[in-house]
């Protein structure tokens, strides 16, 4: 494969993976508060949380450079440290991990809920902490859902474009990632480069689909 495939794909597979990282974490943990909070106002937040996944990706892109942007609200605080994220590669992989986020937080959430609070109880008597609880019986248990979750989140973020094209930008070797160097190739007419990376993209992101589907049976099946 030549450059103009091998640069925006190695670059994809890294915002795609940090991305997923930061999801991962950041979703679980909110999925994990959330099946665990009672409060009238849970699904308000969880609706606010999953906003990115209908929003259309031009306003998320604009809502991340209000924040993201020099004059942002958090971008003029980072700039005094010399910290610049939007037309890098690492605003491209907190507008992936934006869009990827509530996938992972609908499957830890979904996870969560469905351990059986008598398992937990039963640890909490045989004389575990809470800490241990939560890893030795909670999460073990609510794994294979939260995997699911994430997989699905890499596929997203692997994918992923209008936001990231707003934030990022279009910089051949620097913030181009797969789906922008297709809509590149396809505005140059160069059909060989544009069917190439579609082929990369849909076999990785169905690759993802499928091990996503098997986790998310066998995790039910475990729950009854």
């Amino acid at each position: 494969m030549t450059d103009p495939v091998w640069v925006p794909l190695l670059l994809s597979l890294k915002v795609a993976g940090w991305a997923t990282v930061i999801s991962a974490i950041s979703g679980t943990a909110v999925g994990f508060w959330l099946s665990r909070w009672r409060s009238p106002a849970r699904e308000l937040v969880d609706s606010i949380l999953t906003l990115p996944m209908v929003l259309p990706p031009t306003v998320l892109g604009y809502y991340l450079l209000v924040l993201l942007g020099r004059r942002g609200l958090l971008g003029e605080v980072l700039a005094k440290w010399g910290i610049e994220l939007v037309f890098t590669w690492q605003g491209a992989v907190i507008a992936a991990a934006v869009v990827a986020f509530p996938l992972v937080l609908k499957g830890a959430r979904t996870a969560f809920e469905q351990v059986d609070p008598q398992l937990e109880a039963a640890a909490r008597v045989l004389g575990l902490r809470e800490s241990s609880v939560f890893f030795r019986v909670t999460l073990p248990l609510a794994l294979r859902g939260i995997m699911a979750g994430v997989l699905l989140a890499f596929a997203r973020a692997l994918g992923e474009f209008g936001a990231t094209l707003m934030v990022a930008g279009n910089l051949p070797g620097r913030t181009q990632t797969l789906s922008i160097a297709i809509y590149e190739a396809v505005q140059a007419g160069d059909d060989g480069t544009a069917n190439l990376l579609v082929l990369i993209t849909s076999v990785t992101c169905v690759a993802a689909l499928l091990l996503a589907s098997w986790l998310m049976p066998r995790r039910r099946g475990v729950a009854t």
